[in-house]
C-alpha cells in the first residue's frame, strides 16, 4: 500500500498544528507528513519576541512550544530546516524547495500552505538599509538582538500598531531613546481616537517620544541606518523598527494560481481548503478570514487564530470533520503599565459596515475603589441602534482591567444585546471588581441610548 505525501510549508504555529493533528487521526503508515520550514525554528510564540528583547524573557529557548526533534520523534513528522520553498506547480503536484544544497524538487499528494505574515515595507528610500528591522520571526527577533550595541542610543520604530508600540517600550527598557512616527492622528488605528488618546499618554509617560501624522519619507545612512527622515524633520537612528503591520505571505500562492481573496490572503472554505484548488489547504496569517460582525473577509494575524485553524486543517486532512467559524476581532496588550484591549468593531468600521450606532463610554476602577491598588479603566461599548446589538468594546486601563474584554468578546460572539448583558451574572468581591463591574455599567449606559434613540 502506497502512502499519501502531506507538505506542509511554514512550521510554526498553523502549519505544525496541521501537522501534529493529521498525525493523530492518520498514523504514519498511511500518511507521510514533511515539513518545509526556512528559519531555524518550530512552533514558537512571535508574540513573545518583545518580552524576550526587553528581559522579561530570558532565554529565546523559552518562547518554543515544541522543537523540531519532539516533532520528529514523537509525531514521526520529517521536519527539515532551513528549507525554503521557492515555486508550486499544481499540476505536476511538486514544490521547488531550496536550502544549503541547492535546488531541488520535492512530490506531494496533499499540500498545507502556513506561509504566515510579513511585516509592510513601504517603498522609502534606504528601507533595506542594515539596521532595519520587521519583527514577525523568531530570527527576526535574534537579528535585532543580535545587532544591539551598548553605545547605541536612538531608536525610530516606524507606525504606531501593537508591534510598534510593544518594541518601543522593549527598546525604551534597554536604554534606548525611542522615538515613534506616525502617519495618521493617533496611535492604534484599530482603536477608537478617544480611547488612543490615553495610549498616547502611556507611551509618552514611560519616555516614548510619539510623533503623530507625521509620516516617514526616508530612511539614510550609508553603510547602515543613521536616521530617519519626515517632514518635520531628521531624527537621529541607531535602529529602525517596523511598525506598520503585516500582510499575508501568499505571494507563493498566488504565483501557483491558488485563489486570494480582496485582502491578499489565501481563499478558504470553511474546513480551511483552498476555493480553487483541491488537496490544497491553508492557515494562519497567510489567509483570509470571516468577520463575524461585519459579515466581510478580513486578515487578522494573531497565534490563536493560527492555531485553530491548523487543527482544522489538520482534522479534515486526517479524514475528519471540522470548521473555523470566523473571528470577532480580539486583540490585547499593553505600554508598561497599561493594558489596551479592544473586541469586535472600532466606530469607524461600524461606519464602514453600515451600521447606525450608539456609544457608551464609561470611567471606573479595576476593583472597589476603596480596595488597596485599586486602578483606574475607561470602558467604551459600541452597540447598534434600534436592536441594541454589541457591535464593539475597547478597553484602556491599569492592572486586572484589560482580560474583562474576555467577557466583552463572549457577548459579542453569541450576539447579545446590551440589554441582556447589563444583567449578565459576574462575580464581585472587592479585590477583583467593584460592585458593578465596569463591564455591566457600560452595557446599562450603552442600553439606556438604545432605548431614547
Amino acid at each position: 500500500m502506497t502512502r499519501d505525501r502531506l507538505v506542509v510549508i511554514g512550521g510554526d504555529a498553523a502549519g505544525m498544528s496541521a501537522a501534529s493533528q493529521a498525525r493523530r487521526l492518520r498514523g504514519a503508515g498511511e500518511l507521510e507528513i514533511i515539513a518545509l520550514e526556512r528559519g531555524r525554528y518550530t512552533s514558537y510564540s512571535a508574540c513573545g519576541i518583545p518580552y524576550w528583547l526587553a528581559g522579561d524573557v530570558a532565554d529565546p529557548d523559552d518562547l518554543i512550544a515544541r522543537a523540531p526533534e519532539e516533532f520528529r520523534e514523537k509525531y514521526q513528522i520529517d521536519v527539515r530546516l532551513g528549507h525554503e520553498a521557492t515555486e508550486l506547480d499544481l499540476q505536476r503536484r511538486e514544490i521547488r524547495v531550496r536550502d544549503d544544497a541547492g535546488e531541488r524538487t520535492l512530490p506531494f499528494d496533499q499540500l498545507m500552505i502556513a506561509t504566515g505574515a510579513v511585516p509592510i515595507r513601504p517603498p522609502l528610500p534606504g528601507i533595506d538599509l542594515p539596521g532595519v528591522h520587521g519583527v514577525q520571526t523568531l530570527d527576526d527577533g535574534a537579528a535585532v538582538q543580535n545587532s544591539l550595541r551598548q553605545d547605541w542610543q536612538h531608536a525610530v520604530v516606524i507606525g504606531g500598531g501593537y508591534i510598534g508600540l510593544e518594541m518601543a517600550e522593549a527598546l525604551t527598557r534597554r536604554g534606548l531613546a525611542v522615538t515613534i512616527v506616525e502617519g495618521a492622528d493617533q496611535l492604534m488605528s484599530t482603536m477608537d481616537s478617544d480611547m488612543a488618546e490615553r495610549i498616547t499618554e502611556a507611551a509618552r509617560g514611560i519616555g516614548i517620544t510619539v510623533r503623530l501624522g507625521e509620516p516617514a519619507r526616508a530612511i539614510e545612512g550609508t553603510d547602515r541606518v543613521r536616521a530617519v527622515r519626515t517632514d518635520a524633520g531628521t531624527l537621529p537612528a541607531d535602529l529602525v523598527v517596523l511598525g506598520l503591520g503585516v500582510r499575508p505571505n501568499s505571494g507563493l500562492a498566488r504565483a501557483a494560481g491558488i485563489a486570494c481573496g480582496a485582502t491578499g490572503g489565501i481563499a478558504t472554505d470553511a474546513g480551511m481548503r483552498s476555493t480553487s484548488h483541491d488537496g490544497v489547504w491553508a492557515a494562519g496569517d497567510c489567509v483570509e478570514t470571516f468577520h463575524r460582525i461585519s459579515r466581510r473577509p478580513v486578515h487578522i494575524a494573531l497565534g490563536t487564530h493560527a492555531n485553530k485553524q491548523g487543527r482544522v486543517a489538520g482534522t479534515v486532512i486526517g479524514g475528519g470533520y471540522a470548521t473555523f467559524p470566523g473571528v470577532v476581532g480580539t486583540a490585547i496588550t499593553k505600554v508598561c503599565e497599561v493594558e489596551i484591549a479592544r473586541t469586535g468593531l472600532s466606530s469607524k468600521e461600524v461606519a464602514a459596515a453600515g451600521f447606525a450606532a450608539v456609544t457608551a463610554t464609561i470611567e471606573s476602577t479595576t476593583r472597589a475603589g476603596y480596595f488597596p491598588k485599586a486602578q483606574s479603566m475607561l470602558t467604551k461599548i459600541i452597540a447598534e441602534r434600534g436592536s441594541g446589538r454589541l457591535l464593539g468594546a475597547q478597553i484602556v486601563g491599569r492592572e486586572q482591567a484589560a482580560k474583562r474584554i474576555d467577557v466583552l468578546a463572549t457577548a459579542l460572539w453569541n450576539e447579545m444585546t446590551v440589554e441582556e448583558m447589563s444583567g449578565m451574572d459576574l462575580s464581585y468581591a472587592p479585590p477583583f471588581s467593584p460592585v458593578w463591574d465596569p463591564v455591566l455599567i457600560a452595557a446599562r449606559k450603552a442600553a439606556e441610548k438604545v432605548a431614547t434613540t
